[in-house]
């Protein structure tokens, strides 16, 4: 008798720490720069490669050299809006910031700050005219105008049968002059995915 009850209390404490282990979360750190594709949906790989790709494509075109030349310096860009005219939730913040970190790498360009981050900037300097040494303030009005604007949408079509589903991404970027309105530089990318779907799930 009590070597039953002892056995089913082994046996429950055994399936009780099954239970527990299977039900730990695992974790396990990765290179941010490794491919990884868990949903088939936009993900960081896309979002660097795209940028790396675009970014060095621009950088490329004769036109940078030719204003160079024209202006005197290295034309000054900042990168406008993006949209996510995609049936997924794309965060273009992360793949403006891509674009931004390659368009200032590429040393062809000088990049300029976007608006969110131009307001801190006045605001500081605004701050500096009240409270900072003299000799230390920054001057008001003294901004370098940007020459170029970067903006561009990212769009998906998916066509799925049965449990199979392919997606396929489009960034088209555009270089538009500000003063003159014309489009310096057409670039585009495609990402093209093929997802199935297990027959079962847990």
């Amino acid at each position: 008798m009590k070597k039953g009850i002892l056995m089913k209390a082994i046996c429950a404490l055994l399936l009780l720490t099954l239970v527990v282990t299977g039900c730990a979360t695992d974790v396990e750190r990765l290179d941010p720069t490794e491919i990884t594709d868990l949903s088939g949906k936009w993900n960081d790989t896309d979002s660097r490669e795209v940028s790396e790709e675009m970014i060095k494509d621009l950088s490329t075109r004769p036109f940078i050299g030719i204003y160079a030349a024209k202006l005197g310096h290295k034309p000054t860009v900042i990168v406008g809006n993006i949209r996510n005219l995609s049936s997924e939730h794309i965060q273009t913040s992360t793949f403006i910031k891509d674009l931004e970190r390659e368009l200032t790498n590429s040393g062809r360009v000088i990049f300029v700050a976007n608006p969110y981050e131009r307001n801190q900037l006045r605001t500081e300097r605004k701050e500096q005219q009240d409270w900072a040494r003299p000799e230390t303030r920054k001057q008001m009005r003294a901004e370098t105008g940007a020459d170029f604007m970067l903006i561009g949408s990212i769009k998906t079509i998916f066509d799925t049968e049965n449990r199979t589903t392919v997606k396929f991404y489009q960034v088209d970027l555009e270089l538009i002059e500000l003063q003159t309105n014309e489009k310096q530089w057409i670039g585009s990318k495609k990402i093209k995915k093929q997802v199935k779907k297990p027959f079962f799930r847990w």
